[in-house]
């Protein structure tokens, strides 16, 4: 007789910079499933593990510091927990910030859901002075209290223990209460919520009588569907009044003041000045963070460039090897010409940036991982404010040095519309990883020893025209000021390389499998239209009438034609600017910046030029397509599209006439 295994489902949930990405890569052990939430383009976390002989399936909520549903990532967490009514609900908390953190855990508790919480980071808030009472803490919560140290892994078989314990102890009913005014009024409309048998069997009545008092715009929509919305409605109303003040915020002092309580019955003790303390002084200094962190963006471009370089050059010169190996070893000319000219001149030109790109998300990672971009958002706010961005913005656009399509995704964090409609049209002008191959190329070849100057400069002016585009279009199509930024700063931390490897490769492996496809089915069609009509000289091929067509319009900027037919295949994935190059210079021995050097393509102005242009122009086709879907609009679409076009004839233009007047030929 056979049987059906039972999985345990858990969804793992809390504040950004807690910790949760790795409790879940330790809890899953690297088996994990990612695709998208249905009907939204935010990432969506699944994997397994077994634990006492049960299986258990494991989600990874987005990070949330509430559950009002304002933003799509509180949306999706909440509609899950609701929902889909996962056995468990693993809430991880940061041990050394239990203040912020208990008010998530508050929230999941009128839920009702079945949590257990995750005492993170307890090692830093023991190493901060904080005694904490766990067992006290797990009474007055009513939930288990494990504390984890993620980075060791410490606390991992007990969360599991806790997990399987949990899911076969169904909660009925919350136990958390508030003080005596909150909860006469949530009393007085849970009693009438009670009365729509249908509404009291979808969700918690408590809970929907919080969300109705907090005005809930998801919560009014089901109220609008019930027998009883017309006295719900009056009825609070009524409440509003007696309580003279906004309820939501009478809601929220109340949750504060409960977990003022319990932090003063189960903690005890801390420095009085930290590490954290210290160099937040410094580096959150109005005069001397903004230098800190343009410093600091330096020293992570002189790492790439410099550490790779070596790199970089055994990969050219193995490539230039097997082309050299393919070429004699194939006997029919066209399929040499295709395998040496097409896939090693092409695809294998860009591949040798493997090294820079994986450099750079290593950096960065380490940067994220330590904590300091958090306070690099911190300290850019006030002048992205006066320049028209939402301080969250921040978050995004500097995830797109590392690719525009998820820094587009994450401006759902943003509230407002006009916010963040601002931030996905100026993010494609943040330097993403698959220009940085063209940056090196270019500065490379034309700019000797300032190429590492020229690749820092194509970051900053990236920078500069997003705030200058995001000042225009706030001051001509979105009129008025952003919404304010709050921003919760974490501990200072040590990266860990397991944590800070993991994070660059997830990020690099993605130019890989864009090598394997985009890239490379994009070389076979360059490789064709230059090399056919058969035997004619590349000037002669459909490229170079292609080229040829194009030219004129980009003459001013001093781009010949192979400069634009690599332009214009860019479109697709920035860096088939690359491998065009190394497909029409046909580059295998000398090497590419070699032979764009001995060719004369650019001189060191016009490469400049070249390099800003591949910084402005159209977004990449996946960038595109993000752009869709996040706004669900055509219009903004091509808007993103039209301006970048002109934007960057006009800087390019400038630069030719500014660099003329300098002397610069």
């Amino acid at each position: 007789m056979g049987w059906i295994a039972v999985t345990i489902r858990v969804a793992l949930i809390g504040n950004p910079n807690v910790g949760k990405s790795l409790i879940f890569n330790n809890l899953t052990g690297g088996r994990v499933h990612v695709g998208n939430w249905p009907g939204k383009t935010v990432e969506k976390k699944e994997g397994r593990c077994r634990h006492r002989g049960e299986d258990i399936q494991i989600v990874d909520l987005p990070g949330v510091y509430s559950l009002t549903a304002q933003t799509i990532d509180e949306m999706i967490a909440r509609d899950y927990i609701v929902k889909e009514k996962p056995d468990v609900v693993v809430d991880i908390v940061d041990a050394s910030n239990l203040e912020r953190n208990l008010y998530l855990t508050l929230q999941l508790l009128e839920l009702e859901a079945n949590v257990v919480v995750a005492l993170n980071k307890y090692d830093l808030a023991k190493s901060l002075g904080f005694q904490i009472d766990v067992e006290g803490l797990s009474k007055m919560l009513g939930v288990r209290v494990i504390p984890t140290i993620a980075t060791t892994k410490e606390g991992m078989q007990e969360l599991l223990d806790a997990i399987v314990e949990a899911s076969k102890q169904r909660r009925r009913g919350s136990t958390l209460r508030y003080n005596e005014r909150v909860e006469k009024i949530i009393s007085r409309m849970e009693q009438l919520i009670q009365e729509d048998k249908l509404l009291a069997e979808a969700y918690p009545t408590r809970w929907l009588a919080i969300k109705v008092l907090e005005s809930d715009e998801e919560v009014l929509k089901e109220i609008e569907k019930s027998s009883q919305k017309e006295r719900i409605l009056a009825l609070k109303e009524s409440l509003q009044k007696e309580l003279g003040e906004d309820a939501s915020v009478v809601l929220a002092e109340a949750r504060y003041e409960f977990i003022s309580g319990v932090l003063g019955k189960t903690v005890r003790g801390a420095k009085p000045l930290t590490v954290t303390d210290l160099l937040d002084k410094a580096l959150l200094d109005k005069y001397a963070g903004i230098p800190v962190f343009l410093s600091s963006m330096w020293l992570l471009f002189r790492f790439t460039f410099d550490v790779s370089s070596p790199l970089t050059s055994l990969i050219e010169m193995f490539f230039g090897w097997l082309g050299t190996l393919a070429s004699a070893s194939i006997p029919n000319e066209q399929l040499a010409g295709f395998v040496v000219n097409g896939l090693l001149g092409g695809v294998g030109a860009v591949l040798t940036f493997i090294p820079p790109i994986f450099f750079l998300f290593f950096g960065l990672s380490l940067l994220e991982d330590s904590g300091y971009l958090a306070r690099a958002a911190f300290v850019m706010d006030r002048s992205m404010y006066r320049l028209g961005l939402h301080g969250k913005s921040f978050i995004p656009m500097l995830l797109g040095f590392g690719c525009n399509v998820p820094a587009v995704m994450a401006t759902r964090i943003i509230e407002s519309d006009e916010d963040r409609i601002i931030t996905i049209l100026v993010n494609p002008l943040m330097s993403c990883s698959a220009r940085l191959p063209v940056y090196i190329l270019i500065s490379s070849a034309v700019l000797g020893s300032y190429a590492a100057i020229g690749v820092y400069s194509m970051y900053l002016l990236g920078i500069a025209l997003a705030l200058i585009m995001a000042l225009l279009f706030r001051r001509t199509i979105f009129k008025g000021k952003p919404s304010p930024f709050i921003l919760e700063l974490p501990h200072y931390a040590r990266p860990t390389l397991r944590n800070t490897a993991l994070h660059m490769w997830e990020r690099g492996s993605l130019f890989l499998k864009k090598a394997g496809t985009i890239i490379t089915l994009t070389m076979i069609v360059v490789w064709f239209l230059s090399s056919y009509p058969w035997g004619s000289h590349i000037e002669e091929s459909y490229v170079g009438m292609l080229g040829r067509t194009l030219e004129p319009l980009f003459r001013p900027l001093g781009f010949d034609w192979r400069a634009v037919v690599a332009l214009f295949f860019g479109f697709l994935a920035k860096e088939v600017v690359v491998g065009t190059f190394g497909l029409l210079l046909g580059a295998e021995e000398t090497g590419l910046p070699e032979a764009l050097r001995s060719q004369g393509i650019f001189t060191p102005l016009t490469g400049f030029a070249f390099m800003a242009f591949t910084l402005i122009y159209m977004p990449c086709v996946a960038t595109i397509a993000a752009i869709y879907r996040e706004t669900n609009s055509l219009k903004w679409t091509l808007f993103a599209i039209v301006y970048s076009m002109i934007l960057a004839y006009v800087v390019a233009f400038a630069i030719i006439i500014v660099g003329h007047l300098l002397g610069f030929a």
